[in-house]
């Protein structure tokens, strides 16, 4: 679906800062630099892809608005596709599960976690966050990439279920359960992308999660 111009975020809008605030935790000072050459990576690609497109968008010359070499760029994502569908967001994510009661149901973690990073984020990084989904719902490529799982949290979701399930490895029931998590995930975003980023992600995103605890009820 499209959105109005007047209506999207500006992607250079976002607080280059705002992760660091979300990790509660002081940054050395080599990974605070290697997250603002992330973050100014991203936010000149953003605004490259709204001034003059996806396609017409080079590495080169995102390269050169943020004002490193192409060979940095590659360091930091390996394609312009992961520039869109990779974050620093997992390890939060995989902190605060394990952090929460261990005989507390799976999906139930994860409602409360995913829920309550998501709301945090898209008070923080706002801008960004709808812009990558935006760009992710409308370049085909970006949409199939994303929807084949390769960059979907699943494989963490897995860790995470094993661990506290037990066994020597992933059952199916554990591999359904981590690959429908992070589908809904997702099919969430998406949603949220396809509707103009109106809707409150966190909001949908904890409707999404309840009705997947309603069906395991069943």
């Amino acid at each position: 679906m499209s959105t109005p111009r007047s209506a999207r975020p500006r992607p250079s809008d976002a607080s280059p800062g705002s992760l660091e605030e979300l990790v509660e935790a002081p940054m050395s000072l080599r990974e605070r630099k290697k997250l603002k050459t992330r973050q100014a990576l991203r936010r000149e690609a953003f605004r490259l892809f709204a001034e003059q497109g996806w396609e017409a968008t080079t590495v080169d010359q995102i390269a050169a608005a943020a004002e490193v070499s192409p060979a940095t760029f590659f360091r930091y994502f390996p394609t312009k596709e992961d520039l869109v569908l990779t974050d620093e967001y997992d390890p939060l994510m995989a902190a605060a599960i394990r952090a929460r009661p261990a005989d507390e149901p799976f999906l139930t973690s994860a409602r409360e976690v995913l829920v309550e990073l998501v709301r945090r984020i898209a008070e923080q990084e706002r801008a960004e966050l709808y812009e990558r989904m935006r760009l992710t719902a409308s370049v085909p490529a970006l949409r199939a990439r994303m929807l084949d799982g390769a960059n979907q949290p699943t494989g963490m979701l897995l860790d995470l279920l094993t661990e506290r399930a037990g066994p020597d490895a992933p059952t199916l029931e554990l591999r359904v359960t981590a690959a429908v998590v992070s589908a809904t995930l997702t099919e969430t975003s998406l949603y949220w992308a396809d509707r103009g980023g109106r809707d409150d992600l966190a909001d949908l995103l904890d409707r999404a999660l309840r009705h997947l605890q309603e069906i395991d009820r069943h």
